[in-house]
């Protein structure tokens, strides 16, 4: 590797090494929020990590492994929204502060007593645990620092931590927390492991990209040797981690910029991500990859289908690079988090001059910029324009299952991405019993494992909506879930307590779980497949008899009575 030039270009961007903090000017006020827990930030998830179909939308705090520490107001302010939810965020408040932003704290356990009392309110008047409430203006007014609610494990959550985020209350689009001036120790740089070449003449998903390993010499990550690639039009991607003092936690950047020959070809500013747009996380990393098992690689490029404008800045390609001529081109990749520190890439590319072959030729052909249709003679479809972020090679296989109402029919691969829903319709290759018409269930296997969801009949076909490619076929549903009660029939329970049932379905899901106590509803919550009731003042000291039921989505249902004595 030739250090000059890349030595050339770092004095430009008056960069010292690859460890320097770089000053990171910040749109926002620097002084307004404070930590929303007495405890110091350490993270184990930050701002723009990429995540299942999504950006990560703020922090996630981590709260020394422990439940119920006191979760405070980060500013004055109102709480306007209070949310329960057995996925996603769990118990969840949103805070509207005077400034324009709104801050949110999800995962929690309990709420300020007065906020806790409506929200229980609310789900005795609706005979329902999930809860999405919006209270009147100024009911529930809070200062600086108030306790608010406690930390917990609650929601899609593995492990107690706070996640918190800031938004602008005008278009509700989650920001940067780290740009707000919270006190976090962290001056360790972003690592970055490899960089990979893709072939701009073909789609991301009918190509082998070149991977290439980094090394750091010196104050710079670079490969051993120069990289020669058959494509003339390449596009560049890079994987990348970032950490922090005191967590073995992996974060993302703040930005990664990419030059050719010291001119910029893309910039990515990870700040003011959307929810109306988070979904195309899917088309700015390389999904084929990640579901193969190759990590998290970040695209310096636009695929066809990607909406997602606001985190970048461009060449007028699309971030796509033409290098059609015998020139060793110098490539440089700035890497900075949200504390200013960073880290610099530089490695040399070369077109080989010769041609690169298609890996298959292809029979039908899915194309990203207009609507897609596949008509089989007991399956069919039709892809909306956008719902693909790149052309793709379809593939469809069917194969006979005697244990089925249909063929297993494989409908393209799980490794290749859905932005939209589409309407799947599969129709029987053997008579049905008019007393299952009702009850037929439609299962996907992407990764080996089932997945059920109810089928809709529609004029002898069965459907579904669904935005994953995979295996699909038809198959009775008419067993109810089960339930395993969690605590032994008869126990003597204190105030403490809490009563537990295992609720699962062996085909769809467990849509309803309803319990009455003495034949009065009563709130279980669910983490999982597990519900459970925590003892308030709707159950006095004495015997009980406890009834549960468990519904799936097709209807089948299961009750249990249970007995025990508080």
């Amino acid at each position: 590797m030739n250090i000059k030039s890349f030595l050339v270009f770092i004095g430009v961007l008056s960069i010292i090494n690859a460890n320097a903090q770089s000053s990171i000017e910040s749109p926002y006020p620097q002084d307004y929020f404070r930590n929303p827990l007495d405890i110091p930030i350490i993270l184990a998830g930050n701002f723009g990590e990429c995540r299942p179909n999504h950006f990560h939308s703020g922090l996630d705090i981590k709260t020394q492994g422990k439940e119920n520490l006191a979760v405070h107001a980060a500013a004055d302010g109102e709480i306007v929204r209070i949310r329960m939810q057995k996925g996603g965020f769990g118990h969840a408040l949103y805070l509207r502060h005077p400034e324009g932003y709104t801050t949110v704290y999800a995962h929690l356990n309990n709420f300020k007593a007065d906020v806790q009392t409506y929200m229980k309110a609310a789900q005795y008047r609706n005979k329902k645990w999930t809860v999405d409430l919006y209270p009147k203006a100024g009911t529930f007014k809070v200062k600086k620092g108030d306790i608010i609610a406690w930390s917990g494990n609650t929601g899609s959550s593995t492990a107690p931590h706070l996640h918190f985020e800031i938004r602008d209350s005008r278009t509700e689009h989650p920001l940067n927390p780290m740009l707000f001036g919270f006190d976090i120790k962290d001056n360790i740089a972003p690592v970055p492991t490899k960089v990979v070449v893709y072939d701009m003449d073909n789609s991301i998903y009918e190509q082998t990209p070149s991977f290439n390993r980094l090394l750091k010499k010196g104050s710079i990550y670079t490969t051993n040797d120069i990289i020669t690639t058959t494509a003339p039009f390449i596009g560049i991607g890079i994987k990348t981690n970032d950490y922090m003092n005191d967590s073995r936690n992996t974060l993302t950047f703040y930005t990664a910029e990419l030059f050719m020959d010291s001119t910029l070809q893309c910039k990515i500013t990870l700040d003011d991500i959307g929810y109306d747009i988070t979904r195309y996380m899917n088309a700015y990393l390389d999904y084929k990859t990640k579901k193969k098992g190759g990590g998290y690689i970040q695209l310096f490029f636009k695929l066809p289908g990607n909406k997602l404008n606001t985190i970048y800045t461009m060449n007028k390609n699309d971030g796509v690079i033409t290098i059609n001529d015998s020139t060793v081109h110098d490539m440089q990749v700035k890497l900075t988090d949200p504390k200013g520190n960073v880290s610099h890439v530089a490695f040399k590319i070369r077109y080989s001059g010769a041609v690169s072959e298609l890996e298959h030729e292809c029979q039908e052909s899915f194309n990203a910029s207009s609507d897609n249709k596949f008509n089989h003679p007991n399956v069919k479809f039709y892809l909306p324009q956008g719902a693909i972020y790149d052309n793709i090679c379809f593939q469809f296989n069917e194969k006979e299952d005697s244990n089925s109402y249909s063929s297993r029919y494989q409908i393209h691969y799980p490794y290749i991405p859905l932005h939209k829903y589409f309407k799947l319709f599969i129709k029987p290759n053997k008579p049905i019993p008019f007393e299952l018409r009702n009850k037929i269930a439609i299962i996907y296997n992407g990764d080996g494992k089932d997945e059920g969801e109810k089928a809709e009949f529609e004029n002898g076909w069965y459907t579904t909506s669904t935005r994953m490619f995979g295996e699909y076929r038809l198959v009775a549903d008419n067993t109810p879930p089960s339930i395993i009660p969690l605590q032994k029939e008869g126990a003597v329970l204190t105030n403490y307590s809490k009563i537990r049932f295992k609720a699962t379905d062996a085909i769809t899901s467990v849509k309803q779980f309803i319990a009455k106590l003495d034949g009065e509803w009563i709130c279980f919550e669910q983490k999982d497949n597990v519900f459970f009731y925590i003892f308030d003042e709707h159950c006095p000291k004495g015997k009980h008899k406890l009834t549960v039921t468990a519904i799936d989505d097709n209807g089948n249902s299961k009750t249990i009575t249970y007995n025990f004595t508080k």
